[in-house]
């Protein structure tokens, strides 16, 4: 969800008025996905390289945290959204802490959608952190296959992303789903992520729709199109 700051910078504003659009940005396109049948939908909320922002700008991210869940979680939930938090919880507020566990049970049996909000979180942090579950559990290294490693990884709850999308004008992952979009197909918007809407998110979806899809194989001849003779 990247642009907020320039947006906010374009009209003359503080880089955090930005981020609170982003926030409307991010639950009407949590409404739209849900209209058009998305049953999961990941955002990088905060990276773990984002605490190298000045600190201000940071504090005023976790306090955003904090007014999002007030002011939308009721909304949400009586939508069907359900809500994962995803990534490092150690180096947040006991605060932020309990609004998401407060955000989670709150939600927990809605199955309309799937929010999964990647909050201090990193695509290196996120398989360094399922090795280091999986050594601790005791799996052997000949059993620890990518299907093993899978269930350790944050996201493993969920099936790996179709359509990865990244507004802003930026054309990089910027460490985000590194091991779950291998197979992801990749579309990157110029549109700042305050203005992200229903027509942006239709193109990416018929971009996506466009795509051929192999997984690294190759793809059959249709049947339609043999001709057997004698």
């Amino acid at each position: 969800m990247d642009g907020n700051g320039r947006w906010a910078k374009k009209r003359f504003m503080p880089r955090f008025f930005g981020h609170k659009q982003g926030v409307d940005a991010l639950v009407r396109t949590v409404q739209a996905c849900a209209d058009r049948g998305v049953e999961y939908l990941t955002v990088f909320a905060f990276s773990t390289e984002n605490w190298k922002r000045p600190t201000e700008e940071v504090s005023g991210l976790m306090g955003l945290v904090l007014v999002a869940v007030s002011k939308y979680l009721a909304k949400l939930a009586g939508e069907g959204v359900r809500i994962r938090i995803v990534g490092d919880r150690s180096a947040v507020s006991d605060k932020v802490r309990q609004a998401w566990e407060q955000v989670e049970s709150t939600t927990a049996h809605n199955t309309r959608i799937t929010l999964i909000v990647a909050f201090n979180y990193g695509g290196r942090w996120d398989v360094v952190q399922a090795a280091q579950q999986a050594i601790r559990d005791g799996v052997p290294a000949d059993a620890l296959d990518e299907r093993k490693l899978g269930q350790y990884m944050a996201m493993g709850f969920a099936p790996d992303p179709d359509l990865f999308i990244r507004t802003g004008g930026e054309v990089r992952i910027s460490n985000f789903l590194l091991w779950q979009i291998a197979y992801s197909e990749l579309h990157f918007s110029d549109c700042l992520w305050p203005d992200f809407g229903e027509a942006e998110l239709d193109a990416a979806i018929a971009a996506y729709a466009e795509r051929d899809r192999r997984f690294g194989g190759v793809k059959p001849t249709p049947a339609a199109s043999l001709a057997v003779g004698n």
